[in-house]
């Protein structure tokens, strides 16, 4: 894929960031996600590429736009065939509230590289490049944190793993403690969580927890790109979800339950990875506006080929880019 598609990406992710920022803390999550679809749609349109959503808004009946198999780009028949995993808004609740880090995401690798994630609950296991190799989900918690701590050469008392603050975790919770690692609990948006591993000024070096499984392949797609690791499993929890999972071509149990390496996550390193910062973050600035019909961004792109970490700060006019015109005139939130 052309290098230049890093930053034709994050064009989409500032859009999707620009048209849902007007929301924040004003209590309408359905509204947000619905301004920064609006802004990733319109902003795909002018992307040179012949890409099809495996990860998106839901299927057809669910979602108007970016729904899961559809078509995006620039319609030229001669573009590269790629597969898209997008989440406009990660973190509703957290804009809704005006709280942190929510963020704009969207991930790309050719056409067939990107696993067709059931929408179901997974487990995750994520860290940084320095811990790359260290990790087996299947083992016991201490034992993970003990090798990582090892690899980051960092006492097992200074690591610090990263926990959605859910019922559901308890018992993870618990066995960090015992194992004497920190935690520090998130409410919402574990895509940002794990990229967290991978940036030390994050303080993050360990992600864990059961969270959406569309969601760890876009995670994967940017530890792919920072030369972090990550390990799966699928973890249904309802006869519906199951149901999802054989759909998809997870015809057994012990496929359903096998572990899934970065690699099956997103196969090579030929795929791209971008988000824009819409509240304030450990990673990312917030939407900014200026006045005069200014805005800041803040976004990170990353290229896996090349292993190219940008981050990209930018003043956008808001009354001078026609698409983010035609977003801001659905949503005149500001």
């Amino acid at each position: 894929m052309d290098r230049n598609l890093a930053m034709e990406l994050v064009r989409v992710t500032e859009t999707a960031a620009l048209a849902a920022a007007g929301y924040m803390g004003r209590g309408d999550k359905n509204a947000a996600d619905q301004a920064a679809v609006d802004g990733m749609r319109r902003a795909f349109s002018g992307l040179s590429i012949k890409g099809t959503v495996v990860i998106g808004e839901g299927e057809l009946d669910e979602a108007p736009m970016l729904y899961i198999g559809e078509e995006v780009g620039c319609g030229d028949p001669r573009a590269v065939e790629v597969d898209i995993a997008v989440d406009p808004l990660e973190g509703t609740n957290l804009i809704a509230k005006g709280l942190p880090n929510a963020i704009s995401v969207v991930a790309i690798a050719p056409k067939g590289c990107l696993l067709h994630a059931p929408d179901t609950y997974m487990l995750k296991l994520a860290v940084g490049p320095k811990a790359k190799g260290v990790i087996d989900i299947k083992a016991p918690i201490k034992d993970n944190l003990s090798k990582v701590a090892e690899a980051l050469n960092k006492n097992l008392e200074d690591l610090t793993v990263i926990v959605q603050d859910r019922p559901r975790h308890d018992a993870f919770i618990q066995e960090i403690r015992e194992a004497g690692a920190r935690i520090k609990l998130f409410s919402d948006g574990d895509v940002a969580a794990a990229i967290a591993t991978g940036f030390e000024e994050t303080g993050v070096d360990v992600m864990l927890g059961i969270g959406g499984a569309p969601e760890g392949v876009i995670a994967a797609v940017a530890l792919k790109c920072m030369g972090g690791d990550m390990q799966a499993i699928l973890n249904p929890m309802s006869p519906e979800e199951f149901e999802r999972c054989r759909e998809l071509g997870f015809a057994s149990e012990e496929e359903i339950y096998r572990v899934l390496t970065l690699e099956d996550l997103v196969k090579g390193e030929d795929c791209y990875f971008a988000a824009t910062g819409i509240t304030q973050g450990d990673l990312l600035k917030s939407v900014v506006y200026k006045g005069n019909n200014m805005a800041e961004t803040h976004s990170v792109v990353m290229r896996g080929k090349t292993g190219t970490i940008r981050f990209v700060q930018a003043m956008h006019r808001l009354n001078k880019t026609d698409v983010l015109e035609e977003v801001l005139k659905l949503h005149p939130q500001r």
